[in-house]
Protein backbone atom coordinates (compact mmCIF):
# COMPACT_ATOMS: atom_id res chain seq x y z
CA UNK A 1 0.00 0.00 0.00
CA UNK A 2 2.84 2.40 0.82
CA UNK A 3 4.43 1.58 -2.53
CA UNK A 4 1.21 2.34 -4.41
CA UNK A 5 0.76 5.63 -2.54
CA UNK A 6 4.37 6.64 -3.29
CA UNK A 7 3.88 5.78 -6.94
CA UNK A 8 0.73 7.91 -7.16
CA UNK A 9 2.41 10.88 -5.46
CA UNK A 10 5.47 10.60 -7.75
CA UNK A 11 3.25 10.49 -10.84
CA UNK A 12 1.28 13.51 -9.65
CA UNK A 13 4.45 15.51 -9.02
CA UNK A 14 5.86 14.56 -12.42
CA UNK A 15 2.75 15.66 -14.29
CA UNK A 16 2.41 18.84 -12.23
CA UNK A 17 6.02 19.81 -12.97
CA UNK A 18 5.52 19.26 -16.70
CA UNK A 19 2.30 21.26 -16.72
CA UNK A 20 4.09 24.16 -15.04
CA UNK A 21 6.40 24.66 -18.04
CA UNK A 22 5.41 27.84 -19.79
CA UNK A 23 5.90 27.39 -23.50
CA UNK A 24 6.30 30.39 -25.77
CA UNK A 25 7.45 31.17 -29.28
CA UNK A 26 9.19 34.09 -30.95
CA UNK A 27 9.74 34.87 -34.63
CA UNK A 28 12.82 36.98 -35.25
CA UNK A 29 13.50 38.89 -38.47
CA UNK A 30 17.02 38.37 -39.78
CA UNK A 31 18.98 38.57 -43.00
CA UNK A 32 20.14 35.36 -44.61
CA UNK A 33 22.35 35.95 -47.64
CA UNK A 34 22.88 32.44 -49.01
CA UNK A 35 20.27 30.37 -50.82
CA UNK A 36 21.37 27.09 -49.28
CA UNK A 37 21.51 28.00 -45.59
CA UNK A 38 19.77 24.90 -44.29
CA UNK A 39 22.54 22.74 -45.74
CA UNK A 40 25.33 25.20 -44.95
CA UNK A 41 27.16 24.49 -41.68
CA UNK A 42 27.79 28.17 -40.99
CA UNK A 43 24.18 29.25 -41.49
CA UNK A 44 21.25 27.09 -40.42
CA UNK A 45 23.23 24.64 -38.33
CA UNK A 46 25.31 27.41 -36.78
CA UNK A 47 22.20 29.33 -35.72
CA UNK A 48 20.60 26.20 -34.30
CA UNK A 49 23.74 25.13 -32.42
CA UNK A 50 24.52 28.61 -31.06
CA UNK A 51 21.00 29.11 -29.71
CA UNK A 52 20.82 25.64 -28.16
CA UNK A 53 24.35 25.80 -26.71
CA UNK A 54 24.04 29.23 -25.11
CA UNK A 55 20.38 29.48 -24.11
CA UNK A 56 18.62 27.08 -21.76
CA UNK A 57 15.00 26.11 -22.34
CA UNK A 58 15.05 26.03 -26.15
CA UNK A 59 12.62 23.49 -27.58
CA UNK A 60 12.71 24.08 -31.34
CA UNK A 61 14.55 26.31 -33.82
CA UNK A 62 13.26 26.80 -37.36
CA UNK A 63 15.23 28.84 -39.88
CA UNK A 64 13.22 30.05 -42.87
CA UNK A 65 15.51 31.59 -45.53
CA UNK A 66 12.59 32.49 -47.80
CA UNK A 67 11.05 34.85 -45.25
CA UNK A 68 14.36 35.69 -43.51
CA UNK A 69 12.98 34.62 -40.15
CA UNK A 70 14.02 32.37 -37.29
CA UNK A 71 11.22 30.94 -35.16
CA UNK A 72 12.21 29.67 -31.73
CA UNK A 73 9.98 27.74 -29.35
CA UNK A 74 11.18 28.00 -25.77
CA UNK A 75 10.25 27.73 -22.11
CA UNK A 76 9.50 31.23 -20.85
CA UNK A 77 10.46 30.34 -17.29
CA UNK A 78 14.01 29.50 -18.45
CA UNK A 79 14.77 32.19 -21.06
CA UNK A 80 13.36 35.25 -22.79
CA UNK A 81 13.30 36.83 -26.26
CA UNK A 82 16.26 39.11 -25.52
CA UNK A 83 18.54 36.17 -24.67
CA UNK A 84 17.45 34.39 -27.85
CA UNK A 85 18.18 37.48 -29.97
CA UNK A 86 21.60 37.85 -28.35
CA UNK A 87 22.38 34.20 -29.20
CA UNK A 88 21.36 34.73 -32.83
CA UNK A 89 23.59 37.84 -32.98
CA UNK A 90 26.43 35.78 -31.50
CA UNK A 91 25.95 33.33 -34.38
CA UNK A 92 26.65 36.18 -36.82
CA UNK A 93 23.13 37.17 -37.85
CA UNK A 94 20.98 40.18 -37.09
CA UNK A 95 18.00 39.49 -34.83
CA UNK A 96 15.35 42.20 -35.17
CA UNK A 97 16.97 45.30 -33.66
CA UNK A 98 19.99 43.38 -32.28
CA UNK A 99 22.87 43.53 -34.75
CA UNK A 100 25.20 40.58 -35.37
CA UNK A 101 28.46 40.77 -33.47
CA UNK A 102 31.35 41.74 -35.75
CA UNK A 103 33.50 38.82 -34.60
CA UNK A 104 30.78 36.24 -35.26
CA UNK A 105 29.93 37.79 -38.64
CA UNK A 106 33.58 37.59 -39.73
CA UNK A 107 33.63 33.85 -38.94
CA UNK A 108 30.76 33.12 -41.34
CA UNK A 109 31.49 31.55 -44.72
CA UNK A 110 31.69 34.04 -47.60
CA UNK A 111 28.36 32.83 -49.01
CA UNK A 112 26.65 33.68 -45.72
CA UNK A 113 27.74 37.31 -45.71
CA UNK A 114 25.64 40.05 -47.27
CA UNK A 115 27.00 41.16 -50.61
Amino acid sequence: MKYLFSLIITGFLFFTANAAEKKASITVKTSIACDHCLQCSSCGQNINDKIRDTVKGIRKVKVDPKTNTITVSYLSDKTNPEQIKQAIAAAGFDADEVKATADAYEKLDGCCKAK
